[in-house]
């Protein structure tokens, strides 16, 4: 892969290549990315959306656009401090007028749509529409769909929604947000189909990043940047190499803000706080720490030193194994290369025992498992019905909740299957609930 390439400006729908050098350095396209990603209606959803604990009613918890916007920060300064170094490496991007920012704005826009296609209670919701397709109402429809459509449902993945969001053709918007490519693919971090699953240890096989019905516009794009086939039989590819980026600044925020939550919230005791900050990073300043007379400023404290550090170890190891990576050599997420490893490892553990697995987490999810299911029979069932002439009035009033866009029954069976899932991962989690209760004769919710 070469960084040229890498960089594309293109946007769907364009005939002919765009210029670096005859961008407007007063908005440059990268940033057009992120200002377009910014005011979408999808993004603006996530400020009720599941980050840690479900419908907090504290005004301190992270939802998923707090979660996003804060991953968008690291990951800008990640992008920058990368493309500093590699303009020096290859004196040919300069001349074609790319600066470090251009690297910024990109793993920044990249970074703040990461979450935008996760439905809502976080990722049990995605496990909630899988598991009704499996096992629940939707097993019905096996027999009609293809293997790897059949796949994409029953291991309904964040990710790939999320291309699907910002890619989707709608009358008048073809091509979606019409977001650069470059930005797309620092967006992919699974860059194959849903099946095989898991066919290697490598990090990009781990998940998958599109759906069947966003085939053709994958393949372009990723034609389009000169990412590496993988040498396989079914579409895999090597990443972007700024996607390591991008999933860096999510695991810098999530291992260390997570964390940072779980102590405000009284879930981990602040002890911890000073013991396991301290094995990460050696120059806390223990003065200044006991100097802080509230928790908040004091955790706060600790994370911001901690952030500082694994986003200088990630920009290290990626400048380090930048070679392997345009090879797609490098097989790794970056922070399990970092020397803080094991360090990670034990945040995230104590995360995992004292939040993930909290009461009022586990409670709320056991709630978003009901409510996703029966969303899913209801709205499934009616577009199915209208498809084959046969729906009732039920079935028409139903079709009425949902918006102008997703009323209309797509041509196969995957599509509209697909079309629900997508209306349903769209929901906020206070939507869905409300929705739910309509649905099922709360006429009071």
């Amino acid at each position: 892969m070469n960084w040229e390439q890498l960089l594309s400006l293109k946007r769907y729908g364009d005939t002919k290549k765009r210029e670096r050098i005859q961008q407007d350095e007063t908005r440059l396209g990268f940033e057009v990315d992120f200002d377009r990603i910014i005011f979408s209606s999808p993004f603006r959803s996530l400020q009720d959306k599941t980050q840690v604990i479900p419908l907090s009613k504290t005004d301190f918890v992270h939802t998923r656009l707090t979660h996003s916007l804060e991953v968008s920060v690291v990951g800008r300064t990640l992008g920058r401090r990368v493309g500093k170094e590699l303009l020096e490496r290859h004196p040919n991007l300069k001349k074609l007028g790319y600066t470090f920012n251009d690297f910024g704005a990109i793993v920044a826009a990249a970074s703040v749509m990461h979450d935008i296609g996760n439905p809502p209670f976080g990722h049990s919701g995605e496990k909630a529409i899988g598991e009704y397709f499996k096992t629940g109402n939707g097993k019905q429809y096996k027999e009609q769909l293809t293997e790897k459509e059949y796949q994409d449902i029953i291991d309904f993945e964040g990710n790939a929604n999320g291309l699907k969001i910002v890619t989707e053709d709608r009358a008048g918007t073809p091509g979606g947000l019409r977001l650069s490519y470059a930005t797309l693919g620092a967006f992919i971090k699974y860059p194959k189909e849903s099946l095989p699953k898991k066919p290697t240890k490598e990090i990009s096989d781990k998940k998958y990043g599109f759906f069947q019905s966003e085939k053709e516009a994958f393949l372009d794009l990723v034609e389009d940047l000169g990412m590496l086939k993988k040498d396989r039989n079914e579409i895999a590819f090597h990443r972007h190499p700024l996607a390591y980026l991008v999933e860096a600044a999510d695991d810098i925020c999530y291992t260390i803000i997570d964390f940072e939550d779980g102590i405000n919230l009284g879930l981990i005791d602040e002890s911890y706080a000073l013991e396991y900050m301290s094995k990460l990073v050696s120059n806390i300043n223990r003065e200044k720490y006991y100097s802080l007379k509230y928790k908040k400023d004091r955790t706060a404290y600790l994370r911001a030193i901690a952030i500082n550090t694994l986003v200088g170890e990630a920009v290290s190891i990626f400048l380090d194994n930048e070679e392997a990576i345009l090879q797609g050599k490098f097989n790794n997420a970056l922070l399990e290369k970092c020397k803080f490893e094991a360090q990670i490892r034990d945040i995230i553990n104590i995360s995992v025992d004292k939040i993930y697995k909290s009461k009022e987490v586990i409670e709320k999810e056991v709630s978003g498992y009901k409510i996703i299911a029966d969303l899913l029979d209801v709205f499934v069932v009616a577009l199915n019905n209208k498809y084959d002439e046969k729906q009732s009035n039920y079935d028409k009033l139903v079709l009425n909740l949902l918006p102008e866009e997703y009323q209309e029954p797509k041509e196969n069976l995957y599509d509209r299957i697909m079309q629900i899932c997508s209306y349903i991962a769209s929901m906020s989690d206070g939507y869905a609930i409300r929705l739910y209760k309509k649905v099922n004769g709360n006429l009071l919710s």
